[in-house]
């Protein structure tokens, strides 16, 4: 038992008035917290009690530390209140590690709607695309795509990551459509340089894989920027569904090749196993997977229409 034990005994058994009386409140037995209160006057190094058949009197050090024990013992007590009470409520602070892009597409929805709904929780997200230890790092949630095989970590499934090539209307004015994947060699494509053979495009269509050779002027690492030069007409992208959304709806980007599957990726949220989740992360967590659900649901609507 530590000092804080001992301390905590000692103020119980004051207060009750007899060891028999104490041992029952703390479960022991009186020869085990008779122990304990002689581990703590060995340890100070001066007696704490006058110890009668009949009762029980304070030595004067005992006396004079037993107010500072009592007050042990509320502190130690209001701080377990209060983690009670975060566990409880969703108060507090939140930290979330998300890549560059997805950050980006929920972020306006946190600072609007999610801050609204719970005012009292204060949201730390760093976007990255750097990989992030969450216990050693001290985050409470990640997102993170591919499989997840760390076994220290719950992976609850968000959304599957799916690139759709893209062009604007003003592109496809100027440079032509595109009816089949092998017509990507004769346009201009954005290219992604985080991944390895960007030059090459894959598509299935009926258990067929089709491989092109694309290439252009541009690459970058940041589907974001990707975006941004996609939307100004500078060539064609691949871009993550997740990405694209409000820009298909509003008509300021065209699916093209919607008949062709592409690489599908699966992306998780994730957070470090323990007992239960503080509510503040719980709500975080919820609303991130509801979020990213409508947007699916949205998406698979949008794919259902013909154009």
């Amino acid at each position: 038992m530590s000092e804080m034990d001992d301390l905590a005994a000692f103020a119980s058994l004051v207060e009750a008035g007899s060891f028999t009386q104490a041992a029952r409140r703390l479960g022991c037995s009186k020869g085990q917290l008779s122990k304990r209160i002689g581990l703590l006057e060995q340890g100070l190094g001066i007696s704490l009690l006058y110890r009668t058949t009949r009762k029980l009197s304070l030595t004067a050090a005992g006396a004079a530390l037993l107010p500072e024990a009592q007050a042990l013992v509320a502190q130690a007590t209001r701080a377990r209140q209060t983690l009670a009470r975060l566990q409880e409520e969703a108060v507090g602070s939140v930290r979330i590690t998300a890549p560059v892009s997805l950050g980006d597409t929920f972020f306006d929805a946190l600072q609007l709607q999610f801050a609204q709904a719970y005012p009292h929780i204060h949201i730390e997200l760093e976007l990255s695309n750097t990989y992030r230890d969450l216990v050693a790092d001290g985050f409470d949630l990640a997102i993170r795509s591919g499989e997840q095989t760390d076994d220290r970590l719950v992976a609850r499934p968000l959304l599957s990551m799916q690139e759709l090539t893209c062009a604007s209307p003003a592109y496809l004015a100027a440079h032509g459509e595109v009816q089949t994947p092998q017509l990507l060699s004769q346009h201009v494509c954005l290219l992604n340089s985080h991944y390895s053979g960007a030059e090459e495009w894959l598509y299935h269509r009926q258990h067929e894989l089709t491989r092109v050779q694309v290439n252009g002027p541009f690459a970058s690492n940041h589907y974001s920027l990707l975006k941004k030069a996609c939307l100004g007409g500078a060539g064609i992208a691949r871009l993550p569904s997740y990405l694209v959304h409000q820009e298909l709806l509003d008509g300021s980007l065209v699916w093209l090749l919607r008949d062709y599957q592409t690489r599908i990726s699966p992306v998780f949220l994730v957070h470090a196993y323990q007992d239960g989740l503080p509510k503040r992360t719980q709500v975080l967590a919820d609303y991130l997977l509801g979020w990213f659900e409508q947007r699916r649901q949205e998406l698979d609507r949008l794919t259902a229409q013909t154009f």
